[in-house]
C-alpha cells in the first residue's frame, strides 16, 4: 500500500519502537496485575500489545483523519468523518472570527448563531460520534467537544436560554465569558499536546486555535478590543488550516489533481529499543 514508506519512517523515529520481543507480558505484583503493553516491529509486522498487524494495515498521523498517531486501521468500515467535521468547523470559525475582527464594521455576532447551533454544532457533534465509532479516541474527544462548544456559544446568544440576561452589568458578562473561554483555552492546548508526533498542518490547527482562545479570553476579561480583534485574526487563519486538513482527508487521486500529503513533525529524544510502554 502506498502508506508503507510512511509508517516505517514513523516506526523509526518512535521511541518505544524497537526490534522484535512479545508483544505483551503480565507482571503481578500482589493481587494487582498491571498489563506492560509493548510496541514492536520486525520485518513484515508490527505488534501492538497483544495484536499483531502488517505494516500495511497501520495508518500514519495524519490532519485528513484526525488520528494523531500510528493506529491501526478500524475495525468497523465507514466513511471518513474528518472531512465533515472539519469543514463545519472551519467556515463557523471563519464567520464568527471576520466578526470578531470587525471585518466591514460588523460587529454583532448574531449572524454566527444559525451555524454555531447546526452546523459547526450538530453536525460536528455527530462527525465527532462517527470517529468514536471508528475507534478514533482523539477525533472523537475533539469534534463532539467543539461540536459542544459552538452549540453552547450559540445558547448564550439565545434569549430563551437566559444566559447573557441574568448579569447585571456587561462587565460580569464579559468575565463570566472569560472564564469559559479560559476553559476552552486549556481544554485546546491539552489536545494540541497531543498532536506534537503527527503532522505539521495537524499541529499548527491545535496550536493556532489555542492561541485564538486565549487572545479571545484576555479580550473578554480586560474589555479589549484590540485584543479581541487579534483572536480574530488568528481565528480565520485557523478556519483555513482546519479546512486544509479537510480537504486533505478529502482530495484522493481518484476525485482529484491536487492532493495533500502530511508532512511529520520531527522527532526528539533519543531513539530505544526494547522498552515498553506501561498503559
Amino acid at each position: 500500500m502506498s502508506n508503507t514508506k510512511d509508517v516505517e519512517n514513523q516506526l523509526s523515529h518512535d521511541d518505544n519502537i524497537g526490534n522484535y520481543s512479545p508483544p505483551a507480558e503480565t507482571l503481578a505484583e500482589g493481587s494487582n496485575q498491571k498489563e506492560i503493553t509493548r510496541v514492536r516491529s520486525d520485518a513484515n509486522y508490527v505488534y501492538i500489545g497483544k495484536r499483531k498487524y502488517l505494516r500495511d494495515e497501520l495508518s500514519n498521523a495524519f490532519g485528513g483523519t484526525l488520528q494523531p498517531g500510528l493506529a491501526p486501521e478500524a475495525t468497523h468500515k465507514f466513511a471518513n468523518p474528518a472531512p465533515l467535521g472539519l469543514s463545519a468547523f472551519a467556515l463557523t470559525t471563519l464567520v464568527l472570527s471576520l466578526v470578531n475582527c470587525q471585518a466591514r464594521s460588523v460587529s454583532t455576532p448574531n449572524i454566527v448563531i444559525g451555524l454555531a447551533a447546526f452546523y459547526g454544532g450538530l453536525i460536528q457533534l455527530l462527525a465527532g460520534m462517527w470517529e468514536l465509532s471508528l475507534e478514533n479516541t482523539f477525533g472523537g474527544v475533539a469534534l463532539s467537544s467543539y461540536g459542544g462548544f459552538w452549540m453552547s456559544y450559540a445558547a448564550i446568544s439565545i434569549p430563551w436560554f437566559n444566559i447573557a440576561a441574568a448579569y447585571e452589568s456587561e462587565v460580569d458578562l464579559e468575565n463570566a465569558i472569560g472564564f469559559y473561554l479560559l476553559g476552552w483555552t486549556l481544554f485546546t492546548y491539552g489536545l494540541c499536546s497531543c498532536t506534537l508526533k503527527s503532522t505539521v498542518m495537524f499541529f499548527a490547527l491545535f496550536f493556532m486555535l489555542g492561541n485564538t482562545f486565549l487572545l479571545l479570553t484576555i479580550g473578554a476579561f480586560i474589555q479589549s478590543t484590540g485584543a479581541t480583534k487579534a483572536g480574530g485574526v488568528l481565528g480565520v487563519i485557523t478556519a483555513f488550516i482546519a479546512w486544509y486538513n479537510a480537504y486533505a482527508g478529502l482530495a484522493t487521486r481518484q476525485n482529484s489533481y491536487i492532493t495533500v500529503k502530511g508532512r511529520q513533525l520531527p522527532k526528539f529524544g533519543k531513539k530505544k529499543k526494547n522498552i515498553g510502554e506501561v498503559v
